[in-house]
């Protein structure tokens, strides 16, 4: 190279303003070598594709773009520190063994086939596993491991003929779609992870990342998707550290924000994810009691995980109305209307359906905002007050404790118990265990053992979806089933009860109750291709199978039973997680 030969750039009319700056520039540009170009080219082209790259998740929501950065999601804040688990030898997920490796390359060939697709803009989020994130062993006792393997079994069939659908129909190896959105799989994930099911929890993960979206024109139930799949999503955020879960919250949460924009704020029942036009359900103009009330622990999870106020601040709106509506001594009637705000009058009163979880979520919010909200807990004492004065009676032959139910506006008793009321004995013993009076734990004990009576007084020994009760004829037998009640649906409120009861008070009793329903539950529900409803628990011979598998079979039933056969009872500690409806264990608050 000739060191004489170089290239003069006059700057000086640059700042002359009677020199046009387009001349200008192009001066310059004509000045530089061609060495000097190419590089200025290659600069721009990198900043482009730099820019293309990194570009965040862009989640629509309306006609505005809600911007969600997977990297910039806040990391999880552990509940629980792992040395809590004394009983429990740690270990985490190894996803980085050969036979891990094939199982996601077997997968991602058969997602190619079963997959709706991934939907546009949305990348391929691929992180470690958080270190905060909460590690399991995996089984460790023998029933542990009948239950594991109940587990695979379920997701072997729901794997092979329901894949990416809500819920699996194993008799006829089909499926059935509720809101089409793999409810079996997201409801199912926090399981399968504290069931160390490894290569389970991938091809769910993998799932979730790929195909699970809710850019759809499908109206869905505020209530059952919020219980069940934005819950889902945040356990799992909670429990595995994968932000990936967070950032699909938050983009359900969005879609589910309008059903708050009533004339009284009370949510409406129904929302269209796609097009995010809230309504009254098609059945009634009033939307069921439970179901706007029984939406606050997910809210209010989702604003504290991701610092956005709006989720919480929609749900305690609904709370505090409730709070302030009138009662009868702390009961609810089952039915409110979204439009004028008040309940339904003369409507059933009930702990059973469309009545069960506004008493629950009353204790559980109190207890996931550190006790700090104290008209919850003031609503719950009322409540259970009140249950104790109307709604308890004991049977005429064995004195039975059972829960009624008040119809005709509160006028007339009826002496009829749903499956569903026997959450409740659980609930209970987790109100004792925070302060709560001690006589509940009484009410909790002698509820527990009618509701186990269900159970054993059947020939299968699976309890009815609807109990009877006897409160006049001393000779008669405590219970009697209706053959269209006689139906089981794989429930799980007993099984929950007995794990808060175990839990909180290390009898093993319970354990021993929950093997004999277990084993039942082989017997008379497992098929071919999975677990199946059944419509009589009457007859052991004939129980007439549904061919229905839903979702909180995976999610509920099989988690609680795999928690009660633990020989650690705090597995997963009441004093550090509240679990939802759903039983997705959400963090409590420290503050």
């Amino acid at each position: 190279m000739n060191p004489n030969k170089y290239v003069t750039l006059n700057l000086s009319n640059l700042a002359d303003p009677t020199v046009k700056p387009r001349r200008s520039l192009w001066r310059l540009w004509n000045q530089l070598s061609r060495f000097q170009r190419s590089l200025l080219y290659v600069g721009f082209a990198s900043a482009v594709l730099m820019m293309i790259y990194f570009w965040p998740i862009v989640v629509s929501q309306g006609g505005e773009p809600l911007v969600i950065s997977v990297e910039t999601l806040p990391s999880p804040q552990p509940a629980v520190d792992v040395g809590v688990f004394k009983n429990t030898e740690i270990d985490g997920l190894d996803t980085g063994n050969k036979e891990e490796q094939q199982g996601e390359a077997a997968l991602e060939a058969e997602n190619e086939i079963r997959d709706h697709g991934a939907p546009p803009n949305e990348p391929q989020v691929e992180e470690p596993m958080s270190q905060k994130a909460v590690r399991f062993k995996g089984p460790i006792t023998e029933r542990q491991k009948a239950v594991t393997a109940a587990m695979q079994h379920a997701w072997k069939g729901y794997k092979e003929f329901a894949w990416g659908h809500d819920h699996l129909k194993p008799i006829s190896g089909a499926y059935h779609d509720w809101f089409f959105l793999g409810l079996t799989i997201v409801d199912s994930i926090d399981t399968l992870y504290i069931m160390n099911l490894k290569n389970e929890y991938m091809e769910a993960k993998k799932w979730v990342e790929k195909s699970l979206r809710f850019d759809r024109n499908q109206d869905v139930n505020l209530f059952e998707v919020t219980i069940r799949v934005l819950g889902g999503l945040l356990s799992s955020y909670h429990l595995t550290g994968e932000k990936i879960f967070l950032a699909k919250a938050m983009d359900l949460g969005e879609r589910l924000l309008p059903c708050f924009e009533s004339p009284s704020g009370v949510p409406f029942s129904d929302i269209n994810l796609g097009n995010h036009k809230a309504h009254s359900p098609k059945w009634s103009p009033d939307s069921s009691t439970s179901e706007v009330t029984t939406i606050q622990l997910e809210f209010r999870d989702l604003s504290s995980s991701t610092g956005d106020p709006r989720f919480e601040e929609a749900v305690s709106k609904v709370s505090e109305h409730v709070h302030k509506l009138p009662k009868t001594d702390g009961l609810v009637p089952i039915f409110i209307n979204a439009n004028t705000g008040q309940f339904r009058v003369y409507s059933t009163i009930t702990l059973g359906a469309r009545g069960d979880s506004y008493y629950e979520y009353l204790l559980k919010q109190w207890i996931q905002t550190g006790k700090s909200i104290e008209y919850l807990r003031n609503d719950y004492m009322e409540a259970i007050e009140g249950v104790m004065k109307l709604l308890i009676k004991r049977t005429s032959k064995s004195s039975l404790l059972f829960i009624g139910e008040l119809q005709s506006g509160a006028r007339d008793f009826k002496p009829k118990m749903d499956h569903l009321t026997c959450y409740l004995p659980g609930t209970l013993a987790l109100g004792v265990h925070n302060g709560m009076p001690k006589e509940h734990m009484k009410l909790a004990e002698d509820l527990l053992w009618t509701c186990y009576q269900t159970y054993a007084q059947t020939p299968t020994f699976l309890a009815p979806e609807i109990t009877y009760f006897q409160i006049q004829d001393a000779n008669a037998a405590d219970l009697h089933i209706k053959s269209n009640d006689a139906h089981n649906l794989l429930r799980p409120e007993f099984i929950e009860s007995l794990w808060y009861m175990y839990q909180l008070t290390g009898n093993k009793t319970f354990q021993d109750w929950g093997w004999t329903i277990f084993q039942a539950f082989e017997k008379y529900t497992k098929v071919t291709n999975g677990y199946t409803s059944i419509n009589n628990v009457k007859s052991p011979s004939n129980v007439k199978p549904k061919d229905m598998m839903e979702s909180f079979f995976l999610s509920e039933t099989l988690k609680y039973f795999y928690l009660l056969f633990s020989d650690n009872p705090k597995l997963i500690d009441l004093d550090e997680y509240v679990f939802n409806s759903e039983a997705h264990p959400l963090p409590i608050s420290k503050s």
